[in-house]
This record gives C-alpha cells, sequence and structure tokens, in this order.
C-alpha cells in the first residue's frame, strides 16, 4: 500500500525536455505549457514510412538523433498562438534548412501507426516530405497528430490515443512511445555514470523532467506527486529499449548504458517475485497527469518549481510494472 511522503526539502525540477518530433533531438526549455496529453509541442510530429504510415524512430533510423528542431522564443509559453508567420525549424547534418508552418495544415494522411495504434494525423506535405525521405535514405512523410484545433478545414474528427497500458486506462497521448511524461532524478544519473568509463548525458534517456534534490533512484517508489498545482501519478517504471545505446551526438550506437543497467537495474534484481522476467533495465518513470482540466490549460511546468511527493510504494514489489 502506498504511503504518505514526509519530511526533508522537496526536490526540484532541474530541466524540461521538449522533443517536438518524435525520436528527434530534444529542446531545453525554461519552462512548458501542459496539458493531459503531455508537454505542449510534445511528439506533437513523427516521421513515418510513406508507404506503410509506421512510425521510424532511432530504432531503425538512428540519423534522427541528429535532427535539431527549433520553435519560435514564445512558444513554450501556455497562451502562445501561432500565426501564419510561425514555424517548426528543422535543421540536419548536410541538409537545407525545413520550416513546417505551425498553423494545422489541411491534408490528412491514414493509416498512421505507433505500436499497436492506427489512426489519421495531418500530413506536412510534399517539402517536408523530400526533406525526410533525402535525409534518412527511404520514403519518409512527416505527420502531425490531429487535436482538433482546426478541424474545420477537413472532414475528420480528432483522433485520440489511448494510454498502451493496464496503468493508463483513462488516460490519453500524442506520439510518445506509452505514456504522456517522463521523468529521471540527476542522482540516478550520476549513480549510472560512476559504473561507465564514459559518462552519458541525461538526452540518451529523452525524459520531460530532469530533477534533482532526491537520493538515487528514489523516484522509483513515488507513487503521486504534485509539481505548480498539477498532480501526477506514477504509471510504470520506465524499461529501456535500444535508444539509450546511441549517442545523440553521433547516431552511433555502442553497448552502453544498457549493459551497466542490465547488471543491477533489471527485473530479476528489481522484482525478484515477478513469475516471468524479460532481462528488461529500468530507468526513469513514466507518469500521467490526475487533475489537468481544459480550464487551466494556462498552467505551466517551470524549471525550479519543487516537486511535492504526496505518495510513496512501500517497496518495488508495489510499484507499477
Amino acid at each position: 500500500m502506498a504511503e504518505q511522503a514526509t519530511g526533508g526539502e522537496s526536490p526540484t525540477v532541474k530541466s524540461i525536455f521538449v522533443y517536438p518530433v518524435k525520436s528527434c533531438r530534444g529542446v531545453s526549455v525554461s519552462q512548458a505549457g501542459i496539458s493531459s496529453t503531455g508537454l505542449r509541442w510534445d511528439r506533437l510530429w513523427m516521421v513515418v514510412n510513406a508507404e506503410s504510415g509506421r512510425m521510424f524512430t532511432q530504432r531503425v533510423a538512428p540519423k534522427l538523433a541528429l535532427v535539431q528542431s527549433e520553435l519560435p522564443l514564445g512558444a513554450f509559453s501556455p497562451s502562445w498562438k501561432p500565426n501564419k508567420a510561425s514555424f517548426l525549424v528543422m535543421r540536419a547534418p548536410s541538409m537545407n534548412v525545413l520550416k513546417v508552418p505551425l498553423v494545422e495544415p489541411r491534408a490528412i494522411s491514414n493509416g498512421v501507426s505507433i505500436w499497436d495504434w492506427i489512426g489519421s494525423a495531418f500530413d506536412e506535405g510534399e517539402e517536408a516530405a523530400t526533406w525526410f525521405s533525402n535525409y534518412l535514405g527511404k520514403p519518409s512523410r512527416l505527420v502531425r497528430f490531429n487535436e482538433g484545433h482546426m478541424i474545420i478545414f477537413v472532414d475528420t474528427a480528432s483522433e485520440t490515443r489511448p494510454v498502451p497500458s493496464a496503468h493508463g486506462v483513462g488516460h490519453t497521448t500524442r506520439f510518445n512511445d506509452v505514456y504522456p511524461f517522463h521523468l529521471i532524478s540527476q542522482k540516478s544519473l550520476d549513480a549510472l555514470n560512476e559504473l561507465l568509463q564514459e559518462p552519458i548525458h541525461v538526452d540518451r534517456f529523452r525524459p520531460n523532467f530532469l530533477i534533482d534534490g532526491c537520493e538515487p533512484f528514489s523516484e522509483d517508489l513515488w507513487d503521486e506527486i504534485e509539481i505548480n498545482g498539477l498532480n501526477f501519478r506514477v504509471g510504470e517504471l520506465c524499461y529501456r529499449c535500444k535508444i539509450p545505446t546511441i549517442n545523440q551526438e553521433t547516431a552511433v550506437g555502442g553497448s552502453e548504458p544498457k549493459e551497466a543497467l542490465g547488471k543491477f537495474r533489471n527485473d530479476k534484481i528489481l522484482f525478484p517475485n515477478k513469475e516471468k522476467p524479460q532481462g528488461r533495465a529500468y530507468m526513469g518513470t513514466l507518469l500521467v497527469s490526475t487533475n489537468f482540466k481544459p480550464d487551466n490549460g494556462n498552467k505551466s511546468i517551470r524549471v525550479g518549481d519543487p516537486i511535492h511527493v504526496l505518495k510513496t510504494f512501500s517497496s518495488y514489489a508495489d510499484c507499477r510494472k
């Protein structure tokens, strides 16, 4: 059973990261507007196979790590609204700059898929498709999640993508892998780096929030937290795929940090009573927002905000996994 957390100074938000295009480089920001489906602009776009509509990520296209995204200076303010002169700017090695209008397009792509979800999305047009096709060397298109802000232009309803986990029933997300929010602590990263010959940057794990002021891996046992009046529930510990082994500065893969994590952060060690361990290695936690409402849509989270731990798990055996 969860227990009320007590004592000590509150940990704080050290850094905030938004990843406008799934699997491309993130943007470090001082504040970010929030919705129930994630931080504003986070994983709003995704590159897909032009023929099948299937997502492209660094798992199959590691070069995406080198694609940089830039949004207008005020875009991360929750009250900011785009106009016809507002663009998502994309840069990549040996490529011309790509400018994608932030006003939603009118064209729709059907059959867009990410994991087990299949739906429709806005299509960002031929220029973006050609740019990503040339860069990746495979037929590609850039699509945008249809949140329904401007559906008067197209004959379609907005899309909803449920969190694809039994622990996230009733919650939705965009093109995130599973959950709308992801959190890692600095002390956990420090503990991992002590085991590595070459320390790694937090960008390998692609969190939304890097926090500081708590003990290594103490975030594992958090159940509910509050940041600036917004409540979050931890859905699951985050098991790590291939992407953390890809150097985000070079797009070259390796064995670390997954090999090191596998020695002290695998499911056999953390969850010894688990019936069928799968050899998964864990780092960070995945969250949903539990009290966001459209009428508090101007809420944002800022670097330096304290994190109030409302409930904790008594042991790893109680964690959602």
